[in-house]
């Protein structure tokens, strides 16, 4: 067709043209994934448009790339696979992402619109298989709605609580031609920022004796650190942080006292014991946060902020439950103290009393730094690494001796998988943090477990001369297991100890740098000489194969419980 009046030639364009178009509307630089032939004309199109594809070496690393990509930039994460093998692969990472709430778009191939249903060649029911564990899947089978359906999926993934949106498309619709973009942005009431139960919370927090804050994920994911300062500065009352929501508050700031739970601070688990009010948001009151949930800050009125309302109410019901962003509701709460004279009377004492309860942690830390071990590996890359640094973690015990030792000052530096705790995350997600801060120093620290579950990236990472540096903390067992098969099945350590490759020898098979750490070593100059190093490198550190991570409170069993039993 013509258009005389421009003397323009217009031809519809294809289905894969149009998804294309489409990621760079919402403004997609970066996608990770691995090609197919259920999704073959989409990688046909993709070599027309200015989007930068990276090469993974397994669809389940696409998938953790994106997270870490998403985590670390506060956009939507884009992975990319074909259909049966290819779609089951980011099932890990689709999950991953869903219990941590973090905006992803899967896109994924199909068989043809005439093979769906026939149990033809790498067919799979991806949508189905994925409606459990994504935001939203949608399976497109009208080339006119390919467009609108991958702009609604990106939305839907960064909007309210963000979180992985699947768009499955058979091969005959990428081929297809479409004209039709027939795009409306989705209505969605704002989130209020006004409320009688944010005046309450403000009346709460002026009267309480004992407050604390516990922040979580989605103070980072909301953009509320600042919100979040001001509030505790303003108020004066301590910060207490989940898992996830570590970075989210300077640990060097004289009002935080660390983190909770499981493998939390004996200190920081005492003090919600011992609080009056407990001022909850963005989280969503894990198990490993709570443990028996109704003896959980017991004595305490909760203040429960989540933009997701079935959080509220769900695991502890809250004196106050607001369903709104954290920003929002940390912004209208600042605003009904700001006339207050008395903001933080009544707190110093309770800090004093908090304080002294932490000098017997403080003391063990310190002298831990003169012991070879985690602690130690752990100060040398603060030391060598800088300010700067981007901390991603597996899962394990090294993951919680990260979180337990080291100090995170710049915001959402600390990137970790939470709620699925899935092995073999650290090294891919390490991958999209570095494609958004090439000039940010980037850290992994991973277990001899986790790190071999995606060792193939080691290829990816060298093809685009990522500045990625690991540590591995080799103990030669699958370490958390291992501690709870020591502490509760009479150290029968079943199927827990595990052999690894040489890093030395693996690294340079794949034209990187590597070097093996055992005690007696320079840690130090280990940990320089990595960071010196142009490109990834990986350092083997042989540590006791029976070091333990404390405290370790069981699901079932109250903070009171833990004191008496062990008396950490």
């Amino acid at each position: 067709m013509e258009n005389t009046a421009f003397n323009i030639e217009y031809k519809p364009r294809t289905g894969s043209e149009a998804m294309c178009e489409a990621l760079l509307d919402e403004g997609v630089e970066y996608l990770f994934g691995y090609p197919g032939g259920a999704i073959m004309p989409f990688y046909h199109a993709l070599a027309d448009y200015p989007l930068k594809h990276i090469l993974t070496r397994h669809e389940q690393a696409a998938a953790h790339a994106a997270d870490g990509y998403a985590r670390a930039t506060g956009g939507v994460g884009v992975c990319v696979a074909t259909s049966g093998p290819g779609a089951t692969n980011l099932v890990t990472g689709l999950a991953t992402a869903q219990m941590d709430s973090v905006p992803l778009v899967a896109i994924t191939g199909q068989v043809g619109r005439p093979a769906l249903g026939k149990d033809s060649f790498q067919e799979t029911n991806v949508m189905g298989m994925t409606l459990p564990f994504t935001k939203h899947s949608f399976l497109v089978e009208d080339p006119d709605e390919l467009y609108p359906t991958m702009r609604r999926a990106f939305e839907i993934a960064r909007s309210g609580r963000p979180g992985p949106v699947l768009v499955d498309v058979p091969k005959d619709v990428q081929f297809a031609a479409t004209n039709d973009n027939g795009y409306r942005r989705l209505r969605e009431a704002p989130p209020p920022v006004e409320s009688p139960g944010l005046e309450r919370a403000a009346m709460l927090l002026r009267n309480a004796k004992r407050p604390l804050i516990l922040a979580g994920h989605g103070v980072t994911l909301g953009g509320a650190e600042m919100e979040l300062r001001l509030l505790a500065e303003r108020t004066g009352i301590p910060v207490v942080t989940t898992l996830l929501g570590i970075s989210a508050f300077p640990d060097d700031h004289p009002l935080y006292l660390g983190w909770p739970g499981m493998h939390g601070q004996a200190s920081v688990n005492r003090a919600i014991d011992r609080s009056d009010l407990l001022f909850a948001v963005g989280m969503r009151f894990d198990d490993r946060i709570t443990g028996a949930a109704h003896k959980f800050a017991k004595d305490a009125k909760i203040i429960h902020i989540d933009v997701d309302p079935s959080e509220l109410g769900k695991v502890i019901k809250p004196t106050v439950g607001i369903a709104a962003d954290a920003k929002a509701a940390m912004r209208s709460i600042l605003g009904h103290l700001d006339n207050s004279p008395d903001e933080g009377e009544g707190c110093g004492r309770w800090r004093e009393e908090l304080a002294k309860t932490q000098e017997p942690e403080r003391r063990r830390k310190e002298s831990a730094r003169d012991e070879y071990g985690p602690i130690q590996v752990m100060e040398a890359i603060k030391a060598a690494a800088g300010p700067d640094l981007r901390l991603v973690t597996d899962v394990g015990q090294h993951q919680m001796w990260a979180a337990q030792f080291f100090e995170f000052t710049k915001a959402n530096s600390h990137i970790t998988s939470g709620g699925l705790g899935t092995m073999g995350f650290a090294l891919p997600a390490a991958m999209g943090v570095a494609f958004a801060y090439p000039e940010d120093p980037v850290w992994v620290i991973a277990g001899d477990g986790g790190i071999q579950m995606n060792l193939q990236e080691l290829a990816t990472i060298r093809d685009f001369g990522l500045n990625i540096k690991v540590a591995v903390l080799n103990n030669g067992y699958l370490g958390m297991v291992r501690q709870w098969q020591q502490f509760f099945h009479n150290r029968r350590y079943s199927e827990t100890p595990i052999t690894g490759p040489d890093y030395e020898q693996l690294t340079a098979a794949y034209g990187l740098a590597g070097r093996t750490v055992s005690e007696g070593d320079d840690v130090e100059a280990a940990v320089r000489w990595a960071q010196e190093q142009e490109g990834c490198t990986i350092l083997d550190f042989h540590i006791d194969p029976e070091a333990n991570v404390y405290p370790m409170i069981p699901s079932g069993m109250s903070v009171n419980e833990m004191i008496e039993e062990d008396g950490a």
